[in-house]
């Protein structure tokens, strides 16, 4: 293995991964997600009912969300 690579370890304990980048990049990247969903479903989203994910604040949340998961994931 070349001295120029190092390899992390991943957390052992719950504490620890609470505490590392494993845990807390995904996390705000749901909580940001979700925000962006709610606020496009407030002021872009769709009043007539006809669109599934616009249409109701828990799908925009929703999809929100997993994008934000998969974006940071």
């Amino acid at each position: 293995m070349d001295s120029n690579t190092s390899l992390k370890a991943k957390p052992k304990t719950v504490k620890e991964f609470l505490r590392s980048k494993y845990f807390w990049k995904p996390f705000i990247g749901i909580i940001a997600g979700g925000l962006v969903g709610f606020l496009y479903y407030y002021f872009i989203g769709c009043t007539s009912g006809t669109c599934p994910i616009t249409s109701s604040p828990y799908g925009s949340v929703f999809m929100g969300s997993l994008l934000g998961f998969l974006i940071t994931a």
